[in-house]
């Protein structure tokens, strides 16, 4: 899987980034999330073949300083997980953008990515908010 650059993906409040390919998309946290949180310990992403509606709660992410919520970007259907990070859930902080992806989603038939920011977006929210 060709994973994609920054400015090819979108982004929420709450630090996901989403990046769509035709009906699917991969969805993962960003680099200020994994800065964030430090050194990730474990991850539980659920089961896959499970409907999701956008800023549902997907998942947990634990590190040595705390739990995150991961929130769903958009609605539709967990089709795969990354396993690799049940091993190597460390993948969150050395390539977020990369081999530490979450997960794909199939999109729901209305999904709009409107409501998600643009790279330049996030990166004034980032500013906006103080970091």
């Amino acid at each position: 899987m060709r994973m994609p650059r920054s400015e090819d993906c979108q982004y929420t409040k709450d630090h996901e980034w989403i990046h769509r390919d035709g009906e699917n998309a991969v969805v993962g946290i960003t680099d200020f999330a994994q800065k964030e949180l430090g050194d990730i310990v474990y991850v539980d992403l659920g089961e896959t073949d499970r409907a999701i509606d956008a800023g549902e709660e997907i998942g947990t992410i634990e590190s040595v300083k705390a739990v995150a919520e991961v929130y769903a970007p958009v609605s539709g259907e967990i089709i795969e997980l990354n396993e690799a990070l049940a091993d190597a859930p460390d993948l969150l902080n050395s390539d977020p953008l990369g081999e530490g992806w979450l997960m794909k989603i199939k999109l729901g038939d209305a999904v709009s990515l409107d409501d998600l920011m643009s790279f330049e977006a996030y990166q004034r929210f980032l500013e906006e908010e103080g970091h």
